[in-house]
Order: C-alpha cells, then sequence, then structure tokens
C-alpha cells in the first residue's frame, strides 16, 4: 500500500531506492560477468590438459564444468534482477512525468484505436498523441489496451459505473500492485498481442488419439535403448531400424497436424512468462469490492489457478526447445520429441485452452481498472461524479476543468444543464481563441470518464446516463470526396439519429454549420437544435456569429446564451477563460490580423 505522502514524494521516494538496487544489481551483474568469464577459462584450460596433453584425468572436467554451469544460472537470475529493477526505475520516472505534465508523446497513445467516424473521439482527442488514452494507459497488454478504448468509447451501463468506481478506489493507493505488474515480463515489448493465444485455445482439438500418444511413449522407450545396444553393445541392428521405421511412420502420419498444434508456440514463451506473472499477481492480491473480487474467482478453474495452468504450457514449450540442445538433439527425432510435446500440449489445450480468453478478458478488466485507478491516485484533486437515475438528461459540474491541461493552468467553471433549473442547451459565443471550444472538451471529456468509471477534474459532477456526440473536429476528406461541411452535415445527421436511443444524448456542437452563409446557417442551426432538444437531447452550440445568440429567443426556458469574454489594451490580448452569463459584445478578430502586421 502507498502510505499518505503525496503522489510525488512518494514517486521520489521509491524511485531513488530503485535506482540504488539498480546500481547494486548492474555491479554484481558486472562481477558476475567477470567470474564467468574465469570460469569458462579454466573449463578450457581443463579440457586441453585432460583432453589435448592428457596430463590430467578427465574426471577434472566434472566439477570445472559445475562451476561453469552455476556462475552461468548465477548470473541470469542476476541479470533478471538487474532487468526488473530497471523496469521499476522507468515505472517511477514515467509517474513523475506525468505528474510534471511531460507525459505526452512518451507513453501508448493507442492510435491503432482511432476512427474518424466515432461521434466524439477524434473530437475529444481520445487516442493519439497528447490523448486522454495516453495519459491514462499503464497497460502491458493487448486486452488492456481494447478494454480501456472500449470503456472510453461506450458509456457503461450506471450499474457497471457504480461496479467499477468501488474497484477503483481500492485500487487508487494500491501502489505496491501497479509496480509489482510493472516489474514482470522480460523483453518483450508493449502491449504483447496476446490474441492469437486466444484464438489458438479456442479452435478444436487436432490432436485426440490416446492409442497414438501411447504408442509414440513406447517406440521412444525401447527405441533409444535399441539405438545404444546397436552402437556399444554390439547387437545387430535390425531391431533399432525396424522401430526407428515405425517411428518414422507414426510421425509422418501426424506431421501436419503436429506443425499446426506447434506452429508459432516457441515463440510465444517470454509473452507466457509475462502472462503467468500477471495472473499470478491478480490470484494472490487480497480484495474486497465484488467486481475484483469476482475478476479473481474467474481465474480459478477446475485445474487449478490460470497463472499455474500457463506455467505449465510454458514448461511444455521449453521442453520443446530442449531438442535444440547438443546433448539431446542427436537423440530428439528417436526419442519423437516434438510429437511427445505436441501431444502433452494438445492434452493442456483440451483441459485449459477454452479458458484463455476468459483469463485475457479477466487480465485486460484489471489493467483498465489499474489504469483508471492509477490517475485517480495521481490526481487526489479529482473527484468521483455521482450518477443518478432518471430518463430526463442531466449534467451539473461545479469546478470543471479539462483534465489533459497541466493542473496549475487550468481554470475552473460551473455548468448546469437538464436539471429543473438549468436548461437544455447552452448557446457559447466568444472571440477566437477565448477557450470556448476548451470548455466543451472539458464537458466532453468528463462524460466519459464518468462512464468508464474513474474521477474527473471537478470539485463536484452530477449526470445522468449519457451517451455523447460532438463537431468539434470534423475535418474534409479529399479520399472521400467531401467537403468540410459536407461531413459536418453526416456527423450532426449521425448525433440526431443518437439522440433517439438510450441513453439519452449530450451533444457539442462546435462553430456549427460555419461553411455556409449567415441565413442557411441560423435556420439549419436552428433546425438541428430543436431536433436534438425534441428528441431529448441536452447539449453546448459555440458560435462566433452573434446572429446565431438570438436563437434562444426562439426557445425561451430551454436555451440560454453564455459567453467568453477577452480585453485587447496595448496590443496586448488577455483571456479569462471564465464562462458568464449573457452574449459577447465584440469581437477580437480584427485586433489579432493587425497585432500579426496584416493591414486591415
Amino acid at each position: 500500500m502507498a502510505n499518505a505522502e503525496s503522489p510525488g514524494a512518494e514517486y521520489r521516494r521509491r524511485l531513488e531506492d530503485g535506482r540504488r538496487v539498480l546500481k547494486q544489481m548492474e555491479s554484481q551483474s558486472e562481477r558476475l560477468a567477470t567470474a564467468r568469464l574465469v570460469a569458462f577459462v579454466i573449463l578450457a584450460a581443463v579440457a586441453w590438459f585432460a583432453l589435448g596433453a592428457q596430463q590430467i584425468s578427465a574426471w577434472w572436467l566434472l566439477p570445472a564444468a559445475g562451476f561453469f554451469i552455476i556462475l552461468v544460472m548465477v548470473y541470469d537470475q542476476a541479470s533478471r534482477a538487474s532487468k526488473r529493477a530497471e523496469r521499476v526505475v522507468t515505472f517511477y520516472e514515467a509517474g513523475l512525468e506525468r505528474l510534471a505534465d511531460r507525459w505526452a508523446g512518451k507513453g501508448n497513445a493507442g492510435t491503432r484505436f482511432r476512427n474518424p467516424e466515432h461521434p466524439y473521439a477524434e473530437d475529444l482527442d481520445l487516442f493519439g498523441e497528447g490523448s486522454l488514452f495516453e495519459r491514462l494507459a499503464i497497460v502491458r497488454t493487448h486486452p488492456g489496451e481494447d478494454t480501456l478504448a472500449s470503456w472510453l468509447l461506450k458509456p457503461a451501463t450506471l450499474d457497471d459505473v457504480a461496479s467499477r468506481q468501488t474497484a477503483v478506489r481500492e485500487l487508487a493507493p494500491r501502489l505496491d500492485l501497479r509496480e509489482a505488474f510493472a516489474m514482470l515480463g522480460s523483453d518483450v515489448g508493449t502491449a504483447p498481442a496476446f490474441e492469437g493465444l486466444a484464438g489458438w485455445g479456442s479452435v478444436p482439438r487436432i490432436l485426440e488419439s490416446t492409442a497414438a500418444r501411447v504408442a509414440a511413449l513406447l517406440l521412444a522407450l525401447v527405441t533409444v535403448p535399441a539405438l545404444f545396444a546397436w552402437l556399444f553393445l554390439g547387437q545387430p541392428p535390425w531391431l533399432f531400424l525396424g522401430l526407428a521405421v515405425l517411428e518414422g511412420v507414426l510421425a509422418g502420419w501426424y506431421f501436419k497436424r503436429i506443425q499446426r498444434v506447434l506452429g508459432g508456440l516457441d515463440q510465444r514463451v517470454e509473452q507466457l512468462d509475462l502472462l503467468s506473472g500477471m495472473l499470478g499477481c491478480l490470484e494472490t492480491a487480497r480484495f474486497e469490492s465484488p467486481r475484483l473480487v469476482q475478476l479473481q474467482a474467474g481465474l480459478m478453474g477446475e485445474h487449478g489457478a490460470a497463472s499455474r495452468q500457463i506455467q505449465k504450457l510454458r514448461g511444455l514449450l521449453s521442453t520443446l526447445d530442449a531438442r535444440r540442445n547438443m546433448i539431446v538433439a542427436p537423440l530428439s527425432p528417436f526419442l519423437m520429441w516434438g510429437t511427445q510435446v505436441a501431444f502433452a500440449v494438445e492434452a493442456w489445450r483440451g483441459r485449459s485452452g477454452q479458458a484463455i480468453a476468459g483469463w485475457l478478458t479477466a487480465l485486460g478488466e484489471f489493467e483498465a481498472l489499474a489504469s483508471l485507478a492509477c490517475y485517480a491516485y495521481e490526481n487526489p484533486e479529482d473527484t468521483f461524479p455521482t450518477l443518478v437515475p432518471g430518463a430526463s438528461p442531466q449534467y451539473e459540474a461545479q469546478g470543471l476543468g479539462h483534465p489533459l491541461l497541466p493542473l496549475a493552468h487550468v481554470i475552473r467553471n460551473d455548468i448546469r444543464l437538464g436539471s429543473d433549473t438549468g436548461s437544455r442547451a447552452l448557446i457559447v459565443s466568444g472571440s477566437n481563441m477565448s477557450g470556448k471550444s476548451t470548455f466543451l472538451r472539458a464537458v466532453g471529456s468528463s462524460v466519459v470518464l464518468a462512464m468508464a468509471g474513474g474521477t474527473v477534474r471537478a470539485r463536484k459532477l452530477t449526470l445522468t446516463h449519457l451517451s455523447l456526440g460532438a463537431t468539434l473536429r470534423v475535418q474534409d476528406s479529399l479520399q472521400a470526396g467531401r467537403s468540410r461541411f459536407y461531413a459536418e452535415i453526416l456527423r450532426l445527421r449521425q448525433l440526431l439519429e443518437l439522440a433517439r436511443t438510450d441513453p439519452p444524448s449530450l451533444f457539442l456542437l462546435d462553430e456549427i454549420l460555419a461553411g455556409t452563409n449567415s441565413h442557411d446557417r441560423r435556420i439549419g442551426a436552428e433546425a438541428v437544435l430543436l431536433g436534438l432538444m425534441d428528441r431529448g437531447a441536452i447539449g453546448l452550440v459555440t458560435t462566433h456569429d452573434l446572429a446565431l445568440a438570438e436563437i434562444s429567443n426562439r426557445f425561451p426556458g430551454k436555451t440560454e446564451n453564455v459567453h467568453f469574454a477577452d480585453h485587447f489594451v496595448n496590443g496586448q490580448m488577455t483571456f479569462e477563460y471564465v464562462m458568464r452569463p449573457g452574449v459577447v459584445r465584440h469581437s477580437n478578430a480584427l485586433e489579432l490580423m493587425r497585432s500579426v502586421g496584416l493591414e486591415v
């Protein structure tokens, strides 16, 4: 458990400890590397004196070889410990970078989830460099990435949100557990893909013959002794040759199926180490929240814990790799080594293969919860939102800010939509760079985090179950032959369709219909806004066109004008970034143009 220190102080203390351990491990590894080299030289010298010069007994090779092998094993353990210490240092360095707001471009950007057709993902910077996903994600696996991304892309049910919040609250102070996850694995890179493993485990068995497996074992047990009897005891070769032919026939009959079973598995040994370790951490942790307890229970099957099952598979693959050993390799064909392992792997798959997908799902969900918990721990001033039931949409925030801005630079605002005293829509006017779009993104990001089960950058947030739709970053497409205006009206149609579904929708429309003339723009904007509100949606609309602010006169009690102001004094533009009631009464466009040297 983390202590009561601030996240920054705790990270710095643990980073110093990690660096000290890493330095010790690196020093120890260097000494062991030197000792290993000396042991090899000694072994080579003993081999020359014993086998070359024949001045000493060959029995001296045993202790020399044993000493060298022991040093190799000890060095390997020290090297692994050094890599674990290095990963701990990297973990806390990354944490301090996040706390210092230097995280953009250094984490997992989740770019594979980008989708311009999604109703809000691009608009709210969910994926890509400097995105919400990059700020949140501390995942190690593709299932973790997939789960976290899916939570950001689709609102959960109220029950799911409540259970996730409880789990995140429990996990937030569990820094030791997050550190343990960071230490696991070896050089497997970031987010290894386990999907192929899950697919392999779910296909029907290829090798099911018990008789063939027994026959392969019996043939191996008699063929190798027959080989030694021929080579060393002077026995005729016919028995060995006959048995070898039988082995060849059996192996040839099953060759293609064996290749299908073993194909690519030997490349997953390091991944299985990571997977087994992560599952083991999850299995042995003590949890109280029902969701975490349920995830943990899903890893305990009739054949034992998931981590032990994965470790057994890893052991089988290590056995398969042993056929390349210089001692085993000459006997491997007569031991039917690959065939034996293939049957054993198939037996494992028959017992546990179908469960792999469930184990990965549980692991992915835990990683997503841990990411939300890490964010909550590193941002103790953020709060858990209160979700209230109700058919009528509601969104009410006090002290709302954008979660991707440096905390010291966040200007907070209050907003109320859809409650008994709030409007259904806010018409937000203001000059360029005054903060309108950033405020819409702050609202949208808070809904995304709330519906995912995380904390939000607000002193208080109360909302009902909401879906989202936005037009903050609609772009033209040369490949699709779409202008920016056409892309926007397609998105508006998408939002109108979304507003017909459950849960109710919150819309964020930035500079609505800016690509057309003022007359058409006003009529179109009014129709879109009316259509959204008639379908039960709530939201915000920003505009530079002060004529659009008059729309609120058409819907008294349903819409309200608010604005963001600026001040231009002595050639310097200053912004408040504070939302105020009413319509903005001036524009800064000409002043900005003159300030950069344009003659207007």
